[in-house]
């Protein structure tokens, strides 16, 4: 893997070549498309405190817009593997995308525990976005503490961006307050500062040990549905096994004192948020809260899905990612729409969905289309 450093190339770029065969399955909205056949490029971009960001970015020299992927605490840059080969196979060579480990998960490198702050994980997707040379138009696409990053970012000043995004994806997410509701509500107790105060003195297998009781505590205490605490048990259980002790505990009171409120209303992308009935991480009013505050932001709720959507309801997120990159010609919010107000009442009556419903038609072509979503 090639390296960037500090936004200039330190070795010279080479592309590994990436064929992506794709079956079409069928699919009537795509059926004229050939297999993708992209070039990828594996690197590395070293932050201003050093940390190496293991990046893979599809780049094809005629691309017209970029998505960039930002994924969840414990999780990597895979999480986004289903949107990443819908986004290839739809749009061809006319996307670029670039998905990327943060500090201390995947591929990445590991970083002090006192930088492990979701206001240095905005810095680092600034860097990310220089040290590639990205321009607009570009879409963000945050997961969880991703678009907690995704926020983040946008609270910074003007001349600390490098480039504003064009379209904004909020999944499973919140502003604030993750202390005050849904299991979020264990970052209040005093057991946060007090682990992350021993992490340096127990080994990390002792604490994977000592945690492992967690994960069955989560399935038995969220009020969730049996798949999705057994989703929950399960995802907890991964984490544990593939990321750094001190990177889970170290994201702790970061997400504890997150609080973007007071900069919604200056968000100038085109924003969807997109939430889980049953997800009790990020509970649904954290969602409500977020379209309500950006300025003509849609809301897609997904009824019975947990916190992992972009897995429980891949339709639905590809959906979004489609919605926030249509950018009309005349600056509209919406394409296709006189205003906010008929996406509002499209809300209740086309965008509430069940997981029952996506689960039913997992593999049928064109799902959004079925459940009334509509097509781009």
């Amino acid at each position: 893997m090639n390296s960037i450093a500090s936004g200039r190339l330190r070795s010279t770029q080479c592309r590994d070549r990436d064929v992506q065969t794709h079956r079409l399955l069928g699919d009537p909205c795509r059926s004229h498309i050939a297999p993708v056949r992209r070039c990828r490029n594996d690197v590395y971009v070293t932050t201003g405190d050093g940390v190496h960001l293991a990046v893979r970015d599809y780049d094809p020299p005629t691309r017209t817009h970029t998505v960039v992927f930002l994924h969840g605490l414990c999780l990597s840059r895979t999480s986004w593997e289903r949107q990443i080969d819908y986004l290839l196979r739809r749009y061809g060579e006319s996307i670029r995308i670039i998905a990327y480990d943060h500090r201390g998960h995947g591929g990445s490198s590991a970083a002090p525990m006192s930088t492990y702050r979701i206001d240095r994980l905005a810095a680092d997707l600034d860097e990310v976005l220089t040290a590639l040379n990205v321009t607009a138009p570009l879409t963000l696409v945050g997961h969880s503490m991703g678009a907690m990053v995704a926020l983040a970012y946008l609270s910074r000043r003007a001349c600390e961006r490098a480039v504003d995004p064009h379209g904004l994806v909020l999944v499973a997410t919140a502003a604030g307050k993750l202390g005050q509701r849904g299991l979020g509500r264990l970052l209040g107790t005093p057991a946060t500062p007090l682990l992350f105060k021993v992490i340096g003195c127990v080994p990390d297998p002792a604490l994977k040990m000592l945690a492992a009781p967690v994960c069955a505590t989560l399935s038995r205490w969220c009020c969730c549905g049996p798949a999705q605490r057994a989703t929950l048990a399960t995802t907890a259980a991964e984490a544990l096994a593939t990321t750094p002790v001190s990177t889970a505990v170290g994201f702790l009171p970061t997400l504890r004192d997150y609080d973007v409120y007071r900069t919604l209303g200056s968000v100038r992308a085109q924003t969807v948020v997109v939430s889980g009935g049953a997800d009790p991480l990020t509970p649904p009013v954290h969602a409500r809260e977020l379209a309500d505050a950006i300025p003509g932001a849609a809301h897609r709720h997904v009824r019975g899905a947990g916190h992992m959507l972009q897995h429980e309801a891949p339709h639905v997120i590809n959906h979004a990612i489609r919605q926030a990159m249509a950018i009309h010609p005349n600056h509209s919010r919406w394409c296709g729409c006189a205003g906010r107000g008929m996406i509002e009442g499209a809300t209740e009556s086309r965008m509430m969905v069940s997981a029952k419903q996506i689960a039913a038609r997992g593999n049928a072509t064109c799902p959004t289309h079925h459940l009334g979503l509509g097509m781009a």
